[in-house]
């Protein structure tokens, strides 16, 4: 990576693992626009960003993402909602092979037009071509995943633990599907933390001792 470049840092995380909220801290300390699935899924709706639409905004426009963002004054959300058994966001195994192209075009445009942080969505296989990214895996135990999606989500042990098998199931397809790798894959990465005995704010840190910087400029 690059100090004076356009940069992309792409998080994959396990459901309880607290991952989207350190992606949301980091993107705070760089002063960056943090996307996840959730927003991209309601940009992708909402303005009917298809496949078609966007290749003939592309078509019309250099950096096509940028004059879209500009017309409608778009700002990413920090408090998008997150997928809990499907009452939110789109499950993954519910994507069809045109949503994903579609997802994936928004995602580069969204990387053209500034730095960012982007929590899920193969990230890691979009940008795998980048030339400044960095590619970042959250795990936990399950012990710790299960206890904070009880807290967070006001469940039961067992609730929780049935929850995180069927996103861990279809996370793990999708990915499979769309990448023909595995989530679990550590080769995707450059940086993979277990969250284990950590706050967020000290996995944020690591996360920018391995950038090389403690405040908002990245020194690579």
């Amino acid at each position: 990576m690059k100090q004076d470049e356009k940069f992309v840092i792409t998080i994959n995380r396990e459901l309880g693992s607290g991952g989207r909220s350190i992606g949301e801290k980091l993107a705070k300390r760089l002063c960056v626009p943090f996307y996840d699935k959730a927003l991209i899924q309601q940009l992708k709706e909402k303005y009917g960003l298809s496949t078609e639409e966007i290749e003939r905004l592309k078509g019309q426009q250099h950096n096509w993402w940028a004059d879209f963002k500009r017309s409608l004054k778009l700002m990413p959300s920090y408090a998008a909602p997150q997928y809990i058994s499907g009452k939110t966001a789109m499950p993954d195994f519910l994507i069809t092979d045109d949503i994903f192209q579609a997802e994936t075009e928004i995602l580069k445009g969204i990387a053209d037009d500034g730095s960012c942080v982007i929590a899920g969505r193969s990230g890691f296989h979009i940008f795998r071509d980048h030339p400044n990214h960095l590619s970042i895996l959250i795990q936990a135990s399950m012990d710790y995943r299960v206890s904070r999606l009880m807290k967070k989500q006001s469940i039961s042990a067992e609730e929780a633990r049935k929850i995180i098998d069927e996103v861990d199931e279809g996370r793990e397809n999708y990915v499979k599907k769309y990448t023909g790798s595995s989530r679990y894959d550590t080769r995707n990465y450059q940086l993979v933390i277990n969250v284990d005995g950590h706050t967020e704010d000290e996995i944020v840190e690591m996360i920018l001792m391995y950038l090389g910087t403690s405040g908002n400029k990245i020194l690579f």
